[in-house]
């Protein structure tokens, strides 16, 4: 039966004491490992440390991420990554692009590297069409190189002279080709003896090793004179004109050939040294 309260209402029956059931709370959170705490903290030290350098060489830092936002280190082979604590997430590491000026740097200088390619190799092949290298080669070889082909083609000198001080220049520079090919065949041989030479191609080194000055040995040799040709063939003497930085060559016998080319066809020697040049000698 109910109690009557002291206002004569019924009331509600009294629960027995320590009945009362709590109310009911969030759960206790986990306790964190210290060990994962600290690499957490290294982690981030390592992004600060990012953003300091990308600073340094000029690049924008990357923004910091928002709290509760983070970015996963890198992994590296045989470790395990760092546990990140509970309320952060991660984010993929967005990539840079370079600036349009270095791209654009890079290609200028890739352009200007092949073009430098380019013009070494074209250089070398061009040398090496209009200068061949004669080691290995006999005096018929180079004789069809140079001399031996005026029938057809237009490569000897126009003047007899020219023709003369195209030797020595050759001797000069050590060419062996543009040389002996100015002689004809059986003149080259004739050549290399009178000079006490196995062959023209010898004697064309050994020569270029006794000259001192290069300009003035090949200037030493007019290529015009002012005198009347005396006819489509005669002799040009190199002590005549008192050779200058190197060895005096002998006279030289040259003949008018095809397209009016002047080819040397005889060879002799003269005293060494010349004598000095008369005053009217030239």
């Amino acid at each position: 039966m109910a109690e009557q309260r002291d206002d004569g209402k019924p009331g509600a029956e009294i629960e027995p004491a320590g009945s009362t059931t709590p109310a009911a709370g969030p759960p206790p959170e986990a306790p964190v490992d210290p060990a994962q705490l600290e690499q957490f903290r290294q982690f981030q030290q390592f992004q600060d440390y990012l953003r300091f350098t990308q600073a340094q060489q000029g690049n924008q830092p990357a923004p910091a991420p928002d709290a509760g936002v983070v970015q996963a280190p890198p992994s590296h082979p045989g470790s395990q990554p760092p546990m990140i604590p509970p309320g952060y997430q991660l984010v993929p590491t967005e990539r840079r692009r370079a600036p349009r000026w270095l791209a654009w740097l890079g290609k200028k200088v890739i352009a200007w590297v092949l073009a430098f390619i380019f013009v070494v190799v074209a250089g070398t092949w061009l040398y090496n069409h209009f200068f061949p290298n004669d080691s290995g080669k006999t005096s018929a070889q180079i004789a069809q190189e140079g001399g031996g082909t005026y029938h057809t083609n237009h490569i000897l000198s126009t003047s007899p002279y020219e023709a003369v001080r195209s030797v020595y220049d050759a001797v000069a520079q050590n060419l062996v080709p543009q040389g002996c090919g100015r002689m004809r065949e059986d003149v080259q041989q004739k050549f290399a003896q009178d000079l006490g030479y196995a062959d023209c191609q010898v004697a064309v080194h050994e020569l270029n090793r006794q000259v001192k000055s290069k300009n003035d040995y090949a200037e030493s040799m007019p290529s015009y004179v002012s005198e009347p040709i005396p006819g489509d063939s005669f002799t040009i003497s190199s002590c005549r004109f008192g050779i200058r930085g190197g060895p005096a060559l002998g006279a030289f016998t040259v003949q008018k050939v095809e397209k009016s080319q002047w080819l040397i066809t005889g060879h002799t020697n003269e005293p060494t040294p010349c004598p000095p040049p008369t005053p009217t000698s030239r």
